[in-house]
């Protein structure tokens, strides 16, 4: 390898030991000294991983950060609209991947970043949810998280059950449970939320029978109740209903963390973000807890409803737009991935391809979950593919849960409470 010319002088001065000043500040000289980025971001972001990292980024590289904290929920969406209506967009924003970046109108306010090095480590799904015609603004914040089957193992050893390709054989394992005196399923309606993770985490059996789906469903041209894939997701919640642990009606998400944690139940269809919080309560869980994804009818296509992480998007009109890519470059370097999953863990494999999740990580994700990354057998939760979301989603599916309501008419039901969001939105819905 050819030395620099500077590297040359250096080592010329240093024989004679003569090393002018001006040489040693060149040579020293952060890349970034004097440079401030600034940064939106809600609280859960600017976590104590990110401030680690932007830490270590200020002692390297040496720009420093004036970090703007953002209000949840509505209330963030609407500050992050005016400040790109305003034109007053910070150097870096951390923001939601998905229909709610869609709607900022991605092309007019960041940075396409589509030709830099860092975006072919980004895997597809998640580009998917950052791009618009075909260009991509935004790249991954952390890791992302699944909606799927968390499972206990031991029971499906004892009985020698295999991990199901199917919505047929899912059930078949969840009866033989049941005849064995187990608890096939938990279900923590008690927290009516949870209750949805079925419906949500079958989007990708859905996008298999009907990959335009998302697109006609905004567009209002197909409907739950009359889509067979989106059929097929509703009618599930039928044959789970004789599954469930004797409190179903008033457990909650906490006591499901407890119970699937110390196996008192086998089947738990929840969002992985539930791992790490259980190992991190009950370490010894760590090589007991599996996941697979919600089955469908095709055992040669079995994939992983996955939720997307936050993204940065940088301000297309930034002034350090040389300083903002440094920063993201120096974000996917391994050894601060690695550094960041140390103070948060991580709910899911990273989005960035080739990269190995430290063995601090639960097999569960470490290795359960991986396997349809590795296999591209992933498509993002619906809710990331299209705006339309009804706001009665979760009393929907608790109701169907329950057996209060059949699949056919809980279909029915949410596709009326949508179209009350796509009129709202202006999308033409009859």
């Amino acid at each position: 390898m050819k030395k620099s010319a500077l590297a040359v002088l250096l080592a010329s001065a240093m024989t004679i030991g003569m090393v002018p000043a001006t040489v040693m500040a060149e040579e020293s000289a952060k890349p970034y000294e004097g440079v401030t980025l600034s940064i939106w971001a809600y609280s859960a972001e600017y976590n104590e991983g990110t401030q680690a990292i932007m830490a270590k980024a200020t002692e390297e590289l040496g720009m420093e950060f004036a970090v703007e904290i953002s209000p949840g929920g509505t209330e963030g969406d609407n500050i992050i609209k005016t400040k790109c209506a305003s034109g007053d967009l910070p150097d870096i924003a951390n923001y939601n991947s998905g229909s709610l970046f869609s709607a900022l109108n991605p092309k007019e306010h960041f940075l396409d970043i589509t030709d830099e090095e860092m975006t072919a480590k980004f895997d597809e799904t998640f580009t998917s949810t950052v791009s618009q015609d075909g260009r991509i603004y935004g790249a991954p914040f952390t890791t992302t998280q699944g909606g799927a089957v968390i499972y206990w193992k031991p029971d499906y050893e004892e009985l020698g059950l295999e991990v199901p390709k199917t919505w047929d054989e899912f059930v078949a394992n969840c009866q033989a449970l049941k005849d064995a005196g187990k608890t096939p399923v938990y279900l923590s309606s008690g927290d009516t939320w949870t209750t949805q993770v079925l419906f949500l985490g079958d989007n990708y059996n859905v996008l298999a029978k009907n990959p335009a789906f998302a697109d006609d469903f905004t567009a209002g041209t197909a409907k739950f109740a009359s889509d067979e894939g989106g059929l097929a997701g509703w009618k599930k919640y039928e044959d789970l209903v004789d599954m469930y642990n004797a409190d179903y009606t008033a457990a909650k998400y906490d006591d499901g963390l407890e119970e699937m944690a110390t196996g008192q139940a086998t089947h738990w269809i929840m969002l992985t973000q539930v791992i790490p919080v259980m190992v991190a309560n009950h370490p010894e869980a760590a090589d007991n807890i599996g996941v697979f994804a919600v089955p469908g009818d095709d055992a040669e296509n079995v994939g992983l409803t996955v939720w997307e992480p936050n993204a940065w998007y940088i301000n297309k009109d930034s002034a350090n737009t040389e300083a903002a890519l440094a920063f993201l470059d120096f974000w996917y370097q391994e050894e601060n991935m690695n550094e960041y999953i140390s103070y948060m863990g991580a709910n899911g494999p990273s989005c960035i391809k080739g990269f190995t999740l430290p063995d601090s990580v639960a097999p569960a994700i470490r290795v359960d979950m991986q396997q349809y990354f590795d296999a591209g057998k992933t498509a993002p939760a619906l809710e990331f593919m299209t705006p339309v979301k009804g706001s009665t989603c979760e009393q929907i599916t608790t109701s169907a849960a329950l057996g209060q309501i059949d699949g056919a008419t809980a279909a029915q039901m949410y596709d009326e409470d949508c179209k009350k969001s796509a009129v709202q939105q202006g999308l033409g819905w009859e």
